[in-house]
């Protein structure tokens, strides 16, 4: 199984999300990335925060924590994402890094209305309210683009 860790930052009521365009359809991500050799989660996200937005992050608390299974594929991915912060910069995206087309702040209320990848706009709505009551959330049915 893959591990995968993002990050999770608020700023008016909206999320910073990478757009990309799948089959066809746009679908929005947290910012995160690829562990490293010996990397932890907090330092791989304080790392692909620089590399691919330009900016630095604090990695707070765990928010959410999931899998995604795709049977066609046969792969499994662990999403673990983690509560954050700007402490400086502005994310603009860096082409060299990602492959993302955009940086989307996306209203929470409206987040039912977009392709997520993974699709955690229900929990994320829960914890902004602080009413997530457990950050393991199982298995999370995801659409595939």
């Amino acid at each position: 199984m893959k591990v995968r860790p993002a990050i999770l930052i608020i700023k008016d009521h909206k999320i910073l999300t990478m757009e990309y365009h799948y089959g066809g359809q746009d679908v929005y991500n947290l910012p995160g990335g690829n562990l490293e050799l010996f990397e932890t989660m907090a330092t791989t996200l304080e790392r692909e925060m620089v590399e691919e937005l330009g900016i630095e992050v604090s990695v707070g608390k765990l928010a959410i924590i999931g899998e995604v299974n795709n049977v066609v594929q046969q792969k499994s991915t662990l999403h673990a994402i983690f509560e954050g912060e700007i402490k400086a910069g502005i994310p603009t995206l860096n082409p060299k890094e990602t492959s993302a087309l955009n940086i989307i702040w996306l209203p929470i209320k409206d987040l039912k209305q977009f392709n997520m990848y993974p699709n955690i706009a229900h929990y994320i709505e829960l914890f902004e309210v602080d009413n997530l009551k457990n950050p393991y959330i199982g298995t999370i049915e995801q659409p595939w683009f």
